[in-house]
């Protein structure tokens, strides 16, 4: 089930940072995430925050997590976007993260069906989202699902230091 999270699913969602931020420093993944930096505890607050937090749970475990809002970060203005959105009608999927153990389930694919569905009961058929230049696997798992690269942007990324942003986006049609 993914659902908004509560103020008890922020260690499970800070968790889950910290077992990729080990596997990145393994070189077991490629997310360009620095431990500390981003994503941290204080990221998932702020998402709980605003209300943008959401969290798949299944038998109890939160086995992975997303914000989800309009909020397009300052890059996003660099892209090469093929549909010119208004911005009332655009809504954007940020740090999807599964628990490296739940990996494989089928967990993003249907984070992301969520946030399509989301988007358009929310009258937001643009949908946008980033990932990291040497995130290959997240690449072609939105590839895969219909999502077309807007641009690689170069950036300064949330603290993390200079960064490939890859900029992508899908149009829905009900």
């Amino acid at each position: 089930m993914i659902r908004l999270a509560t103020l008890s699913d922020i260690p499970a969602v800070a968790g889950i940072y910290d077992a990729i931020h080990t596997l990145e420093e393994k070189g077991q993944a490629a997310t360009g995430w620095k431990r500390g930096i981003y994503p941290t505890r204080a990221t998932a607050e702020a998402a709980l925050g605003a209300g943008s937090l959401f969290v798949y749970e299944k038998e109890g475990q939160i086995l992975a997590s997303a914000k989800i809002d309009r909020e397009q970060v300052a890059e996003y203005s660099n892209a090469a976007w093929q549909w010119d959105a208004p911005e009332d009608q655009v809504m954007v999927l940020h740090t999807l993260v599964v628990l490296p153990e739940a990996a494989g389930q089928g967990i993003a694919r249907a984070f992301v069906a969520f946030y399509e569905d989301y988007a358009l009961q929310n009258n937001c058929p643009y949908l946008r989202m980033d990932t990291n230049a040497r995130n290959t696997r997240a690449r072609g798992l939105y590839q895969r699902l219909g999502y077309q690269e807007a641009g690689i942007v170069a950036s300064d990324f949330q603290g993390i230091g200079r960064i490939e942003l890859v900029c992508l986006e899908k149009l829905l049609t009900s």
